[in-house]
């Protein structure tokens, strides 16, 4: 089983939410905070059922996310 940590760079999202779509754990949500640009950028809103399987990564036109895994003893 892996645990996952996605990082998002606030100000380079564009709110444009294909990461939350994407996500197929549901652990990503639009932040109320907003960037510099003033959008609502996207945040880790459940960390603890990350996967780390990278859709959000894959899926962003922005390049604003990085994924990481590790593993976690069973």
């Amino acid at each position: 089983m892996a645990k996952g940590v996605v990082v998002i760079d606030e100000d380079r999202c564009k709110g444009c939410g294909l990461c939350i779509a994407a996500c197929p754990q549901h652990v990503l949500d639009f932040s109320e905070k907003i960037n510099k640009s003033g959008y609502n950028y996207a945040y880790m809103k459940y960390p603890e059922k990350c996967v780390g399987c990278a859709f959000c990564a894959m899926t962003c036109p922005d390049v604003a996310i990085e994924v990481y895994r590790e593993k976690v003893a069973a």
